[in-house]
């Protein structure tokens, strides 16, 4: 009789044992399955994720740099409306709505296949204060670059507006916790000499003529205006973060549209308060290349700006808005260069090595992107 309740506990000891053991098989599973599933995400961002950012970085050159020649068309051909040149940079957004419901098309059928990953979505009271706060901001900005844009050469405001990376860096490190490196650090004193040595000059026969104030005037508003854009980006990287929390191609949209419709209507008071659409029709009749050009480089503006918002705001998605504001960066060698071609904008020595010092201080900063790339992918392997 003794011996019934130690055959018992045998049994149940090996029970546990079993038990034990199954649960470290399902743990393995488990890891294994966690294990493929990092090998299938990683092989989908070396393949997919690198083709979107190809398009959305050639979405962001493109576009501005079409928007801001065609800008300075506009001006330098007649036309002198500061607030309608605002109001292009972000009334194209309509252009986007069949894409937007195509999006959200999609998105929906993806989230009926995916119903267990469903978040609860933020209320509709904190996305209207969000894109209201961003299309104010946005509207604001807007204005500050196209008074730069009147009073400076379109080389000279090309490469002022490199200094928007260092201002976006400084946003970053509080509001999306961006590190600084000595690379970072280099990145941002090149591009804040760069910008400061452009103040000292202003030699513009070609494209306008404007008094030593005048200029300072554009040259004070495009840096703030740089400021306001990296404000602008690591506020955009912040809400993707913090609020909106989805990865889908229709967040990118609503990020474009929303705040383009807030910023429109912003705009749209200061254009009738101001009173200046009295005299479009005028500036449309006096524009030195005709009607049907005015039109066109109008339409063609609006449209370059929205295709650049697309590329810019895709980048802070899929990367961050500091790798978005590098980008943009990147193509201010581009501006200047097309400028000396369409509108014989002159490449003066202190215009050189400020570009010199702008193109030094972006492959600084993708150097230690590289650097941050390449110790993860260690990190990834050491795993």
């Amino acid at each position: 009789m003794g011996e019934a309740p130690e055959i018992q506990l045998n049994i149940l000891a090996e029970e546990d044992k079993l038990d034990e053991n199954s649960v470290e098989q399902e743990q393995e599973q488990q890891t294994n399955e966690s294990i493929d599933q990092s090998k299938t995400i990683t092989r989908q961002r070396t393949y997919k994720w690198w083709l979107l950012m190809a398009i959305y970085t050639f979405f962001s050159l493109s576009g501005s740099s079409m928007a801001v020649l065609l800008g300075r068309l506009y001006y330098d051909k007649g036309g002198n409306s500061k607030w309608l040149a605002t109001f292009v940079q972000v009334a194209g957004f309509p252009i986007l709505i069949p894409l937007y419901y195509l999006s959200s098309y999609k998105s929906a059928n993806h989230n009926t296949t995916n119903s267990n990953s469903t978040t609860n979505p933020p209320s509709v009271l904190v996305l209207s204060g969000m894109y209201s706060g961003l299309g104010v901001l946005l509207a604001a900005d807007c204005l500050l670059y196209s008074v730069g844009l009147l009073y400076l050469p379109v080389s000279t405001y090309a490469l002022i507006c490199a200094s928007q990376l260092a201002f976006n860096a400084l946003f970053s490190l509080f509001l999306n916790s961006q590190k600084f490196t000595p690379f970072i650090i280099n990145s941002l004193v090149l591009l804040t000499i760069s910008s400061a040595l452009l103040i000292f000059q202003n030699d513009s026969p070609g494209s306008t003529q404007v008094s030593k104030g005048k200029y300072v005037i554009g040259f004070v508003c495009t840096v703030a205006a740089s400021a306001g854009y990296g404000l602008l980006l690591s506020l955009t990287q912040l809400c993707f973060e913090k609020i909106l929390k989805k990865q889908t191609f229709k967040v990118v949209m609503d990020m474009v549209i929303h705040p383009s419709l807030v910023a429109t209507l912003v705009i749209l008071v200061g254009l009738f308060a101001s009173g200046e659409w009295k005299s479009l029709g005028r500036e449309m009749e006096g524009f030195k290349l005709g009607k049907a050009s005015y039109v066109n480089v109008v339409v063609w503006i609006t449209i370059g700006w929205q295709v650049c918002w697309i590329g810019v705001v895709g980048l802070i998605f899929e990367a961050s808005s500091l790798f978005s504001n590098v980008i943009s960066t990147l193509g201010i060698p581009i501006v200047p260069v097309l400028a000396r071609v369409f509108f014989q904008d002159p490449m003066t020595g202190i215009k050189a090595i400020s570009m010199l010092l702008a193109i030094w201080g972006f492959v600084s900063f993708v150097y230690q992107h590289y650097l941050d790339e390449f110790r993860l992918n260690s990190e990834t392997g050491n795993v």
